[in-house]
This record gives C-alpha cells, structure tokens and sequence, in this order.
C-alpha cells in the first residue's frame, strides 16, 4: 500500500454539522475501498492567501492514509463534483509524520519568515 496524505479546503459558510458529514464522507471513502487512515487532523478555519470563489476563509481538513490509486481516483472525482470544496489535494508520500502537527501553538513560528 502506497502512503498518501489529503488536504480539503471547505467553505467557511457552512454549519458544524455540514462540516462534520464531508469529514465523515471522505474518511468513509477511504475506509470502504480498503483504505486505512492513519491520522487526520482538524487544522480549523484559516486565511486564504488569495480569494477562492468569492471566499476569503476555509476550513481545513488534512487525511494521512494508505491504500491504492484507485483510492485517489475515487476522492478527487467526488472532489470534483463537491460544491463545498473550494480546493482539495492529494500526495504521494514515502514516509507519514506523525509526530509534528503544524498547526498547534508550539509550532506557531514554523511558517513565519525569520526576519534577518
């Protein structure tokens, strides 16, 4: 099995629940075509860097998996026809890191610029 990591971008003008049912639609397709999740994370809502249909905010969701391409094929179809995506990708990695969460407050100055 290959090792793959997925990040979706969702509209920030949708409900909780609505958030919560696309998390489960994505790890269920995953999971019901002999996927495994390895770790997903909940990174909440974020600035985009540039408007993305007519939005400014989106949340992200981020899926560290394994299983086949057909895996793949299957959630950028459904990413494609999803209204509440504003954006989604899909990596190959070699190797997952579970260990470092981007995201937290200890690692809040990890994508800061260092000014010289």
């Amino acid at each position: 099995m290959n090792c793959y990591e997925h990040t979706l971008v969702i509209k920030s003008d949708l409900s909780e629940s609505d958030i919560k049912k696309l998390y489960d639609k994505y790890s269920n397709i995953i999971t019901n075509n002999s996927g495994k999740i390895v770790k997903s994370e909940d990174w909440g809502l974020r600035p985009l860097s540039y408007q993305i249909k007519k939005s400014k905010k989106g949340f992200y969701y981020h899926i560290k998996f394994e299983g086949n391409g057909e895996i793949v094929d299957e959630l950028e179809n459904t990413g494609n026809i999803d209204a509440s995506l504003l954006r989604f990708l899909t990596v190959k990695v070699l190797k997952h890191d579970t260990n470092t969460n981007y995201f937290e407050s200890s690692n809040a100055n990890y994508f800061e610029k260092k000014e010289s």
